[in-house]
């Protein structure tokens, strides 16, 4: 079934992903309609995720925010299908690292680097990032279920010379790269809502108290990574700018949590700013109503 359902699909992907760029996003506001007037695709949950971490605004405000939002979302899936087929120089021309001299002299101290990133603004085209870069660039994802589509997700990293690693094996693959001498720059997303069996940090996001994911946190530190955020800006449409920004050049030696609270904080900061390019749909805080484990630690 799983095969079915790649054989199907996959052509009719790649036939969208062959579409110049003025048809694309011409197709993405027929389906912006579709998806929000027609489907209503998690219009409750977007709704009460805006409600909830801007009880501030207007309900007018929010109904802005949230038309604003599925436009994006729309952008957003389009852009990644085009993917499949995107030539190195348009995603060069759409995916710049404004700060690239700070970039690359991180990258020359011989150390490898852990690059915290959210669901914000563009993360299908983070891959850009390796065309640019001094040391290899490798993407940590969680696997799908459907592993024809997973191994899509490869192919279309290793159009630029990517590398990904599955969460599960990330450890073992960092220790192994390390003990080969090879530096890298490691890239995930970290603002993941944890299973509550693995709920032992909680601490306020967008002013609510969730538990928070540790991966990121547990690799930088145990293995005194270099870490960094990727501040993504969407400048217009398919159009964005990345700036590196520091926040530990050796995290074993920071504070505990250190390393995700200023990485929660400078998220944070972004989605204030332009909340409508924050993934909503996403159940961010469904955890926030939940008991703390008694062993959980609170901030």
């Amino acid at each position: 079934m799983q095969l079915l359902v790649y054989r199907i699909a996959y052509p009719f992907l790649w036939c969208i992903s062959k579409l110049p760029f003025f048809l694309l996003y011409f197709l993405s506001d027929l389906l912006y309609y579709i998806v929000y007037y027609v489907i209503r695709y998690r219009r409750t949950t977007v709704t009460d995720n805006l409600t909830l971490v801007f009880p501030e605004k207007s309900k007018n405000e929010i109904k802005e925010i949230r038309k604003k939002f599925y436009r994006h979302l729309c952008d957003m899936f389009l852009e990644m299908i085009k993917s499949l087929s995107i030539t190195r120089k348009e995603i060069l021309e759409r995916y710049k690292v404004v700060n690239l001299d700070e970039f690359h002299e991180m990258e020359k101290r011989g150390k490898s680097t852990i690059g915290f990133m959210g669901h914000y603004a563009s993360y299908e085209w983070s891959n850009a990032i390796d065309l640019v870069s001094l040391n290899p660039c490798v993407g940590i994802y969680k696997q799908v279920k459907n592993k024809y589509f997973d191994q899509l997700a490869h192919r279309i990293r290793a159009r630029f010379d990517s590398r990904l690693i599955a969460s599960h094996k990330v450890l073992k693959q960092i220790i192994r790269d390390k003990q080969q001498g090879e530096v890298c720059t490691y890239g995930m997303i970290s603002d993941q809502s944890p299973k509550i069996g693995n709920a032992k940090f909680w601490t306020n996001f967008m002013g609510i108290k969730v538990p928070i994911f540790l991966g990121g946190e547990v690799l930088a530190t145990k293995l005194n990574l270099t870490s960094i955020y990727m501040h993504v800006e969407k400048v217009k449409r398919g159009h964005y700018e990345v700036r590196v920004i520091p926040i530990a050049e050796n995290s074993g030696e920071m504070d505990q949590f250190y390393v995700v609270k200023e990485y929660l904080r400078l998220l944070e900061q972004q989605i204030r700013t332009k909340p409508e390019f924050y993934l909503w749909t996403h159940k961010r805080w469904k955890h926030r109503n939940a008991t703390i484990p008694a062993d959980a630690i609170v901030h």
